[in-house]
């Protein structure tokens, strides 16, 4: 059994159009959701053995927050392939991982993170940003993970929803 967390960026700034997609930076909300998400991971006791993340600052700094305020010790894997990534890159890009790593995150952006979610569980969610998802594989090895695999949406956070 595996377990993938999904993890939408946290609230980007748009204050200055000039900057590339790329590059844009979180927004305060953005800065003050990601580390009560990481929280959250800590209490839930869904520390990841390895979090992946699109090379986009926001969903880079997002992961980094998360990761300092959930425990998370190692190194905030970034990835190319899933700056804007679909639901067939995030499979293949999952698919290679190795079999020593039970409870991986993905840290990236909408639509994809929501068609992944849908395409795994069978039930489809809104993810605003900084949204939670996990799921519950009935998978032994990563190398079996592809759009036939029937997962369980175990749980779902959305940063407004939380209490403080």
């Amino acid at each position: 059994m595996k377990t993938l967390l999904i993890l939408r960026h946290a609230k980007s700034s748009w204050a200055s159009p000039t900057i590339a997609d790329h590059d844009r930076p979180l927004n305060a909300r953005g800065n003050a959701d990601a580390p009560r998400i990481g929280e959250l991971i800590k209490n839930q006791d869904l520390i990841p053995d390895l979090i992946l993340c699109s090379t986009a600052k926001r969903a880079h700094k997002t992961a980094d927050k998360v990761a300092h305020n959930c425990g998370y010790e190692g190194e905030v894997m970034r990835v190319g392939e899933l700056y804007l990534a679909t639901t067939d890159i995030y499979l293949k890009v999952l698919s290679e991982l190795e079999d020593d790593h039970s409870r991986v995150m993905v840290v990236g952006h909408n639509p994809g993170l929501e068609d992944l979610s849908e395409t795994l569980t069978g039930q489809f969610e809104t993810l605003p940003t900084a949204a939670l998802v996990q799921t519950s594989l009935a998978i032994e090895h990563w190398h079996e993970l592809d759009k036939s695999v029937e997962g369980k949406l175990v749980n779902i956070w959305r940063p407004r929803e939380l209490s403080d």
